[in-house]
């Protein structure tokens, strides 16, 4: 099982598909390194050689931002929007939809299960 940031990667699945599974690297993101590594997209990544997976695993650590240090960016952006007080900031510290989607109905992948309100029901 290779390990790269961190990560146990498939080692059944094609190196574009595995690669996919560290935080902060998507499709896009994938097919450059496997580009800049030489690797066919065809390999799968039981069939790399260790010099390959030290070749990916150096040019990911050099060239791109994933898992921890992403996830540490992520949340210190979020942190100064709640600290300015801006209303980006107020709808993440409320727990509702930061992009402007309807809240009267729907939105409860945010919000939460719906709570019952008592004397509603008729």
């Amino acid at each position: 099982m290779a390990r790269i940031a961190g990560v146990n990667i498939p080692t059944n699945k094609r190196v574009v598909i595995a690669l996919q599974y560290i935080h902060g690297i998507g499709q896009t993101k994938a097919k450059e390194v496997i580009d800049k590594c030489n690797v066919p997209e065809s390999r799968r990544v039981n069939e790399l050689t260790d010099s390959e997976v030290m070749q990916i695993r150096e040019t990911i650590d050099r060239d791109y931002m994933v898992e921890g240090d992403l996830r540490r960016d992520v949340a210190m952006n979020i942190k100064r929007l709640m600290d300015l007080g801006c209303y980006r900031g107020l709808r993440h510290r409320r727990g509702l939809p930061v992009r402007g989607q309807r809240t009267h109905t729907n939105a409860r992948t945010r919000k939460g299960p719906a709570k019952p309100i008592a004397g509603k029901k008729k």
